[in-house]
């Protein structure tokens, strides 16, 4: 279900989830229903479990400052600590030139199944735009960064719907949260439920915890 606010119309699109199939992705949408607004309760509710899966280690440890560099959080453990080995993001947030992200960090999509090697994702490893930090910020905190399009990308409530699905036609590291692999703790409920969840919060306007 994908949600598209225009001004004080709310238009949902109904569109199955993703198939990969070889390299076939299906994006397209199949049928428009037009829906009433969602309710603040709800999309408070809808919120908070957003909250739990953008202040998961799975999530935040990508997500951080300036100081550009990664968290991780070993097999095991729940408190994450700096990327071993030192590791800086650069500026670039792809890693220095002498030792980019990717040296370890493998760009495929073959399971994620050997605990403490490095994950795979379908796209080049980096950290998120300095601007999306989110490591060390509360949920109530990240609402307001997520639904400040000057903070997150230029994206509309539709467009952060938009960017989930379109990661996960790659491969890329938001679907990866939920099967990490390697022993690795996943971000609680599915890809499918966290998009609902999104789409919720946004036909309810965005609301943010006080």
């Amino acid at each position: 279900m994908r949600v598209i606010q225009l001004g004080l119309l709310i238009a949902t699109t109904i569109a199955p989830p993703i198939a990969i199939s070889g390299s076939a992705v299906n994006e397209t949408p199949n049928a428009t229903v037009a829906l009433g607004r969602v309710s603040r309760d709800e999309g408070l509710r809808a919120w908070q479990r957003i909250a739990a899966v953008v202040t998961h280690p799975r999530c935040a440890n990508c997500h951080v400052g300036p100081d550009n560099l990664p968290m991780w959080t070993v097999v095991g453990e729940k408190k994450s600590r700096p990327h071993g080995m030192n590791i800086s993001a650069d500026t670039s947030r792809a890693g220095a030139r002498e030792l980019p992200c990717g040296t370890c960090h493998v760009t495929s999509t073959a399971p994620n199944t050997i605990a403490h090697a490095p994950p795979h994702a379908g796209i080049p490893w980096q950290l998120a735009p300095v601007d999306f930090v989110w490591y060390g910020k509360t949920g109530a905190e990240i609402c307001q960064q997520l639904r400040d399009p000057k903070r997150n990308g230029g994206r509309d409530a539709a467009g952060l719907v938009q960017h989930l699905r379109h990661d996960a036609a790659l491969h890329g590291f938001i679907p990866w949260g939920w099967n990490p692999g390697g022993g690795r703790s996943p971000v609680p409920g599915t890809f499918e439920d966290h998009v609902r969840d999104v789409e919720t919060w946004g036909a309810a306007g965005q609301p943010c915890p006080n």
